[in-house]
């Protein structure tokens, strides 16, 4: 018999969901993407947590070895901070920062912060 995958409603219940090591990473992305871009919304989108302001800032999500930011186009981000994000497994949307490296808190925040921007600029 198949399980139903669970269908979040906050990202809060999403958080709780993880096992508290993921959790509290998650819980660390969270706080330093609410204080580099504070007038974005947290959401529940495709089932994960993500924030917003004039446009998608990030998602993000936990797995087994690792946690996610992901964005949808212009992917404009990835590319400017292409030489700080090296060390990290990067796809066209997103970056994978391992849990066993150290927590990268300023890189997050000044993603967000650029993302931010972007999104506001391209709608005016």
């Amino acid at each position: 018999m198949a399980t139903e995958k669970k269908k979040f409603q906050t990202p809060e219940e999403y958080l709780s969901s993880l096992p508290n090591s993921s959790q509290a990473v998650l819980r660390q992305v969270r706080k330093v993407i609410r204080e580099a871009v504070p007038d974005a919304e947290e959401v529940i989108s495709y089932n994960i947590p993500a924030f917003k302001t004039s446009g998608w800032v990030f998602y993000y999500s936990a797995y087994t070895n690792h946690f996610s930011l992901s964005c949808p186009p212009p992917f404009t981000v990835f590319e400017k901070f292409k030489k700080e994000l090296s060390p990290y497994k990067l796809s066209k949307s997103t970056v994978q920062f391992p849990y066993d490296k150290p927590f990268p808190g300023k890189l997050i925040a000044d993603l967000a912060k650029f993302r931010a921007k972007e999104m506001k600029q391209s709608k005016k």
